[in-house]
């Protein structure tokens, strides 16, 4: 009986060719863009979970509110650590680690060989071993990173540097002139991992570390509850904690107390992330590396069983639609005995043969796509051949497609009554179905909300890309790991300057852009050290060219001269720290601060005069507020900035290498453009961006493919319809407006229909940038618009075919 039906829905899927075909392409396109969105959301989730103690390990985060600015951070005190496993029985263990920027790094005994510029290094607690899971595959680790000057190295770092060779106890030479022996070499980090890092530094080496500072928060804090431990019960003891350690030094260094800096609307508070929690839900950004998005995993989520649903969609339209083909099929089977419970397994079967290998194509175009995807998404996935729950997925998800595919035609067509079928009564109009128009409704709708979505995603992108962003980041070069020229940071600056196509040069490390060195510093009028006029600011150490070379424009008072030496203690602001201080005259302004550099554990109070405001610019995302900055003359390094004039800038780098390589012969060169530096903070966005334009692009192509089978069958039935009225004088124009006017009604109501829920996603989307487009009208009625073009060239490419046939041969055709 079994291969009966086989053979018979065999038959029947072959007899229709095209109908077949394009229930093929887009059950298997829309199950291949599902598998790889699946393979991607199941990588997002997945993340962290690799470690034994998964469940139990949380990280400390900061809830800091001063004055006029607020954040929430990761980075805690360097005593933190320690004193939650001594005072709190909960915690098992616990571990710091610190960002360290990059590194040159090369053997030690290879001291001809060039620098290599590490970016992935940071100082590790030895405890992390007791917190993460970290498998040692050389050394020893329970001594890894216990003395000063020693560090492990991933696998990866190993081979690349010790090709064949056993690293342990051999030295590698950090910026030229710290040497660390390598005691342990651990395993690659998964991908999956929040945080990468490929050499780990004993925190022994920094002396930071060692000191009970609680007023500076720099270090990466996570630990490990005891089983079954209440971390809100562990959360309610930590003002406790505050009053007893961080209360003494607030009062020391800002002169009041924890009880008066709360009654000023101040707050400092210590809170617990679940591992769990950090890559996908923690609304914290940092320099660690993976960030990722809960609401881009439901949205590609959404994207994915929207275009399964396409899928299924244009199988039942299809299906119900050939169902007057498939009549007299059903009513002689029934007359020959056939029951309705035959006819349905008989249909159901052709929906799961369809569907079984829909989902084999499937796998081959996923395949095919995969290294695009990977690229686009920067993931390696893979498909998991081997993997039993694959294929059992792929088996049952096949089975179970076609049969909720199927369900609705199988019925539909096994109620047919023989004798009204075989009379010729069964109304042939199946276009005019509710349920088809209904379904056919959706699709559209569904279009539209993804033309919709698409569209707004890329007018932001153009509006972060085009906006005025008080600073002129064309046409600037940066050279990176300048602090390596130490005392000759001036005369290469100056060489610099001597070519004709630099204008401008600064050297800093404080640039506006990711990535780049940031300070948060308390400021205050002086002589009033009190909780309400202290204020946290950024505040960044430049040279006397910084502005200018920069195109920041000076709003009030003047920029740094090198010509005064007053300007040592000379203050500019920018407007957004004017308004935090309440200044009505700036210029002139006394503000005073902690000179961390000179003695970070008894800073002594320095006192700058504001000589100008700089107009506000954009530091940060545009998904952040400007916030309160202050440039004062310091000597800061990391990069040296050019202004270029020339087009050509091929030439003029390598002028730039030539005279770096004078300056310091052998070691790396690296420059980067300040105007793709700051692309690269929205890196994320526009990789989504591209992620779901290209899944949205294949959705529309679906809808498309079920419309122009759908239009093509419609023509068809219609043919003597057309074939009358072209005896009758109609125009071939006229006859493709009849074939297209119900369509275009249908786009209407799916615009109608797509448009609130539409609206209202996106703008959820775009609450997440403080600087941002608004939504306009205009937007949904050109995605209407171009979904009713879709439509009909769609259509029309069946239209224009049935309305030039001869009429004599559509009214004699049986």
């Amino acid at each position: 009986m079994l291969k009966n039906y086989l053979k018979t829905a065999f038959r029947n899927l072959i007899k229709q060719p095209f109908y077949t075909l394009i229930n093929l392409l887009g059950l298997a396109v829309g199950v291949a863009c599902c598998l790889l969105i699946l393979m991607y959301v199941q990588e997002e989730m997945s993340f962290d979970k690799h470690h034994e103690k998964y469940d139990q390990i949380y990280r400390m985060t900061a809830d800091i509110k001063f004055n006029t600015d607020q954040a929430v951070i990761p980075q805690l005190p360097a005593p933190l650590a320690k004193t939650m496993v001594q005072d709190f029985p909960e915690v098992l263990a616990a571990f710091r680690f610190r960002t360290t920027g990059n590194w040159l790094v090369k053997r030690k005994d290879q001291e001809d060989a060039r620098n290599i510029k590490e970016e992935d290094g940071l100082y590790v607690d030895q405890e992390i071993f007791d917190v993460f899971d970290l498998p040692i595959v050389a050394g020893d680790q329970a001594s890894a990173l216990t003395e000063p000057n020693t560090m492990m190295i991933s696998q990866r770092m190993a081979e690349k540097y010790f090709p064949g060779e056993n690293p342990i106890g051999q030295i590698l030479t950090l910026d030229n002139d710290w040497d660390n022996k390598i005691t342990a070499v651990f395993q690659n980090l998964p991908s999956s991992s929040h945080f990468q890092f490929d050499f780990g530094l004993a925190m022994a080496s920094r002396d930071e570390a060692q000191q009970a500072v609680w007023v500076s928060h720099n270090f990466h804090t996570y630990f490990v509850l005891q089983e079954g431990a209440d971390p809100k019960k562990l959360e309610a003891k930590f003002p406790q904690l505050m009053e007893t350690y961080v209360g003494p030094q607030v009062k020391e260094l800002l002169n009041f107390s924890m009880e008066e800096f709360a009654e000023n609307g101040n707050r400092i508070k210590y809170n617990l992330e679940p591992l769990s929690e950090v890559y996908l839900h923690s609304p914290i950004t940092t320099d660690l590396g993976k960030e990722g998005d809960f609401s881009n995993v439901i949205l590609f989520g959404a994207i994915a069983l929207f275009i399964l649903l396409l899928a299924c969609i244009n199988f039942m339209n299809l299906s119900t639609a050939r169902s007057a083909n498939r009549a007299k099929e059903v009513g002689m089977r029934k007359v020959f005995g056939s029951l309705k419970g035959q006819l349905v397994i008989q249909f159901l079967m052709e929906s799961v043969m369809l569907s079984l290998t829909a989902f084999l194509l499937a796998i081959a175009f996923a395949e095919a796509i995969l290294p695009f995807f990977n690229q686009m998404a920067d993931k390696s996935l893979q498909i998991p051949y081997t993997s039993a729950g694959f294929i059992l997925a792929i088996v049952m998800g096949s089975g179970i497609l076609g049969v909720l595919s199927g369900l609705y035609p199988a019925f539909y067509l096994s109620r047919f009554e023989p004798a009204r079928v075989l009379k010729g009564k069964l109304a042939t109009g199946a276009s005019n179905s509710w349920i088809r128009k209904g379904l056919v409704v959706f699709q559209f709708a569904t279009t539209i909300a993804l033309l919709v979505s698409t569209f707004i995603v890329y007018q932001q992108m153009s509006f972060i890309q085009n906006k005025n962003l008080g600073f002129d980041k064309e046409q600037v070069v940066m050279i990176h790991d300048a602090w390596q020229l130490g005392d000759k940071v001036q005369t290469f600056k100056e060489e610099l300057l001597s070519f004709p196509q630099v204008t401008h040069a600064t050297a800093s490390s404080y640039l506006p852009v990711s990535n780049t060195n940031r300070n948060n510093t308390v400021f205050w009028e002086e002589g009033k050290q009190d909780g309400e006029s202290q204020i946290l600011l950024q505040s960044w150490r430049v040279d006397h060219d910084y502005l200018s070379t920069l195109g920041m424009e000076i709003v009030q008072g003047r920029d740094f001269s090198i010509e005064m030496s007053t300007d040592s203690l000379g203050l500019i602001l920018n407007e957004q720290a004017v308004r935090n201080f309440g200044l009505e005259e700036p210029l002139g302004a006394r503000i005073s601060t902690f000179d961390f550099l000179s003695s970070p554990q008894d800073p002594a109070i320095v006192t700058f005069t504001v000589i100008g405001v700089v107009k506000d610019f954009h530091f940060e995302s545009l998904k952040e507020d400007i916030t309160g900055l202050a440039f004062y003359i310091g000597r800061s390094t990391g990069y040296i900035s050019a202004r270029v004039n020339s087009s050509e800038l091929g030439p003029t780098l390598a002028m730039m290498e030539e005279k770096w390589e004078t300056f310091l012969p052998g070691q790396p060169f690296e420059t980067s453009f300040l105007d793709e530096r700051f692309s690269r903070m929205y890196a994320a966005t526009i990789q989504q961006r591209d992620i779901f334009t290209a899944f949205a692009t294949l959705a529309i192509l679906v809808a498309c493919l079920g419309l122009f089978a759908l239009a093509s069958f419609i023509a068809e039935q219609r043919q003597k319809e057309i074939g009358i009225r072209k005896v009758m004088g109609a125009s071939i124009s006229q006859i493709i407006i009849l074939l297209n006017q119900d369509f275009a009604k249908l786009v209407i109501i799916a615009l109608i229909l797509a448009a609130a829920p539409t609206w209202y996603f996106m703008e959820q989307w775009l609450s997440n940038f403080q600087y941002r487009i608004d939504i306009n009208v205009w937007v949904f009625l050109g995605a209407g618009l171009l979904a009713l073009v879709i439509a009909i060239i769609t259509v029309s490419s069946q239209s224009i075919r049935a309305a030039i046939m001869d009429p004599v041969d559509s009214i004699r055709d049986e």
